[in-house]
């Protein structure tokens, strides 16, 4: 049952239940319902996918003492109705969600220790006067909250807890400090003051006025399998297709995103041979620049497999998508985003549920970046000395391409990173494309500087690298990827891009099983002689074409870079001389300047910065001065035509 739901625990709940829950009807717009009393009010928007007609929102158990509202999909909930209806229970609905219920009473709050799948969950006890919160492992679906004296107000998403009007929108400037560096909002962090996100795998509980918060589930990267790599292949050929077959759970029809690359090729081509509901629709989208687009390789896997394809070629203009995307996030938004958002809008004409191939490159060390960090060892071999001025100097010749992964980009990452003690160099290198700390003293005003309480960015990253549960360099990548990158930037795109469609997306690659199974393969299987993501493309050769598996990693992405060196150029000044962040004393507009001079010259690519630069502007506007998006497209077009001239 993908949904949203909001809830108050405030006497005066009921005063704004109702609007909050009109907030997300995008993600459910098939029904909503309500749960009041005199202490709490809980609010759900539902889009229908198992027991369409049945299963509507609030859920309460057999004593009508505790009811739920859910968001989510629960992919072992058969096995587990199974059990609670042999051990007495009785349900209400064929939903999947309502075992939940039953499983609360009688595990209480570890009842979330037992389900398999993703979720976001308010459930009030009336006979212990307990709120319980809890969001999924890997932080699929999300969970948001604010608290004081006399409220605590949920939701899946920010928005609804403004439509409140019991809480005023401010800047959170530590959240911004962190965000400019890492490109997503770390912990607890969000953008907003006083609205705090509940963490992947964790869970809350309100009780008497206090506000408790616990994190139920982790991953230990310790204890390795013994096996040889044939019998890993074997194991995790089966474990996949096992998971993809039990996130088909559905009564209505499952897609597919089909980008073309190994990890949805992959769940694509496991689905066309475990679904029984005819070919299976996948959707793709490309883009008309060469470099960028790898529709030709989605078509390969559809013809092989039969799959009722839906393509679509894009014209991305990025910039009049902003404000309907940032809307949906409630943050600034990747160019990624944008991606997920045009696929999303797609499928969503055709089917209500996907799955997709996210979470491949997280467990199984699919980015260059892990490779890189193998090459940095041997690259360190030669003095520091050497590296920080003969090789800087050759370095800053490299001439700029503006492509993904340039060459000029790897190098300077190689020779940056280089430059920092070996503990600390994956933390750094988050921000290597954004904002590092030496930037951030030249981008924030010291006024603002002063303003930030907690400074400690690289913290963040460095308490999951330098945690005792991995050893290995590999899986130390791995293990902060999937505590940092994956729930607060990976995952929360694909949630708010696609819901924003009314499209339920789902992710095998990410159950906690597999997650919990890939960590006991030693990292040297990973990324093997430097080949990353060894063991899936081993995985993949029983599916997939050589060609696939084998060419370079591409990526999704939009030619940023060169945009912003032209159409894009007299808009991206525009905006900066009208900086909302300038007027309000937090950035400094000359360097914002000499960033954009830099990039148009070709010295630097500057385009993730500037792009991050462009979208928290949108992003005040809307959220902080809560223009509306048809205002702030007009002022796009008025902007970009001014620039033009």
């Amino acid at each position: 049952v993908m949904c949203g739901f909001a809830c108050v625990l405030s006497p005066a709940g009921k005063d704004c239940i109702y609007e909050m829950t009109d907030a997300i009807i995008h993600r459910g717009p098939d029904s909503d319902g309500f749960y009041l009393d005199d202490q709490v009010a809980l609010g759900n928007r539902r889009l229908s996918i198992n027991d369409v007609d049945g299963g509507r929102q609030p859920i309460s158990n057999e004593d009508e003492d505790i009811h739920l509202v859910c968001n989510g999909e629960i992919y072992n909930s058969p096995d587990l109705r199974r059990d609670l209806e042999a051990r007495g229970h009785r349900f209400k609905t064929g939903t999947d969600i309502e075992v939940i219920l039953h499983l609360y009473e009688d595990f209480g709050v570890d009842c979330v220790k037992h389900l398999q799948g993703m979720f976001g969950f308010a459930l009030w006890d009336a006979r212990e006067r307990r709120l319980f919160i809890a969001r999924d492992h890997l932080g699929q679906k999300p969970v948001f909250y604010y608290h004081d004296e006399t409220q605590f107000l949920s939701a899946s998403e920010i928005k609804a807890v403004f439509a409140s009007r019991r809480v005023l929108p401010e800047v959170d400037l530590d959240g911004l400090w962190h965000y400019v560096s890492l490109r997503y909002l770390p912990d607890e962090y969000t953008l907003f003051k006083g609205i705090h996100k509940l963490p992947a795998g964790s869970c809350l509980t309100v009780e008497d006025g206090r506000v408790k918060v616990w994190r139920y589930w982790d991953v230990s990267f310790v204890s390795k399998t013994s096996l040889r790599e044939n019998d890993v292949v074997e194991q995790l050929n089966d474990i996949v297709r096992a998971t993809t077959k039990s996130h088909l759970l559905s009564d209505v029809r499952v897609g597919a995103f089909l980008s073309g690359g190994i990890d949805s090729s992959l769940i694509s081509a496991i689905m066309s041979e475990t679904s029984n509901d005819g070919p299976v629709p996948a959707f793709s989208i490309g883009v008309k620049e060469r470099g960028f687009n790898e529709l030709p390789y989605a078509e390969m896997v559809a013809d092989r497999y039969g799959l009722e394809h839906h393509k679509e070629v894009v014209e991305a203009d990025l910039i009049n998508l902003l404000p309907t995307m940032i809307h949906h996030m409630d943050e600034p938004v990747d160019p990624y985003g944008a991606g997920v958002f045009l696929v999303s809008r797609l499928a969503s004409k055709h089917v209500k549920v996907v799955l997709t191939g996210d979470g491949g490159d997280e467990n199984f060390a699919g980015y260059d970046r892990f490779a890189g960090e193998r090459i940095l060892d041997w690259y360190c071999l030669m003095p520091a000395r050497f590296r920080r001025d003969v090789m800087q100097r050759l370095v800053d010749r490299i001439p700029e391409s503006f492509g993904y992964n340039s060459l000029a980009q790897k190098a300077r990452w190689i020779n940056k990173m280089s430059l920092y003690p070996r503990q600390e160099r994956y933390a750094h290198a988050m921000s290597m494309l954004r904002f590092s700390g030496e930037a951030k003293k030249e981008l924030f005003s010291e006024t603002a500087r002063a303003s930030v309480r907690d400074e400690d960015t690289v913290g963040k990253v460095l308490k999951f690298f330098g945690a005792e549960n991995a050893d290995d360099i590999v899986d130390r990548m791995l293990y902060t990827d999937l505590m940092t990158r994956m729930p607060d930037q990976l995952l929360v795109t694909v949630d708010r891009m696609s819901m924003a469609h009314s499209l339920e997306t789902r992710a095998p690659l990410i159950d906690h099983r597999l997650v919990e199974f890939a960590a006991t393969i030693p990292g040297e299987m990973k990324l093997r002689r430097n080949r990353i993501k060894h063991l899936l493309r081993k995985v993949s050769e029983r599916y997939l074409p050589r060609e696939l598996i084998y060419r370079r990693k591409q990526g999704f992405g939009f030619p940023l870079g060169m945009w912003m060196r032209g159409d894009l150029r007299g808009f991206v000044e525009e905006l900066i001389a009208s900086s909302r962040f300038v007027e309000m004393g937090i950035f400094d507009p000359n360097y914002m300047r000499a960033l954009l001079d830099e990039h148009v010259s070709g010295r630097v690519d500057h385009s993730y910065r500037l792009w991050l630069l462009v979208s928290l502007e949108f992003w005040y506007r809307l959220k902080i001065e809560q223009e509306d998006i048809e205002s702030l497209s007009h002022e796009i077009a008025a902007r970009r035509s001014i620039a033009a001239e």
